[in-house]
């Protein structure tokens, strides 16, 4: 098995309209990932920033309630991807 990681971002900036948010989220995807790849397949992993974070409820971009939620957010979706590939690697149960 191929132990080789690949890891992209994208995070749109009409989702994080400042930069230091785009960083932080870009920041804390890389070491969620770093993290967690010892769990992961090996090969191209894409991180995608779907929706955006409102900033009516996390104000300022270097806030502890924004790094918190972006933290438990990628981690749990780390997680998620890792007992994913895990049930892919068991094998199938056969009926007799």
């Amino acid at each position: 098995m191929d132990d080789r990681h690949r890891f992209g971002l994208v995070v749109p900036k009409r989702h994080a309209r400042r930069s230091v948010t785009r960083s932080l989220i870009k920041r804390q995807g890389r070491t969620a990932f770093a993290s967690s790849a010892a769990q992961l397949l090996a090969g191209d992993w894409l991180l995608r920033l779907r929706s955006p974070y409102p900033t009516a409820q996390f104000p300022s971009a270097a806030s502890a309630a924004l790094q918190e939620r972006v933290r438990e957010e990628l981690q749990a979706l780390f997680v998620g991807a890792s007992r994913a590939n895990a049930r892919a690697g068991e094998p199938k149960s056969t009926r007799a």
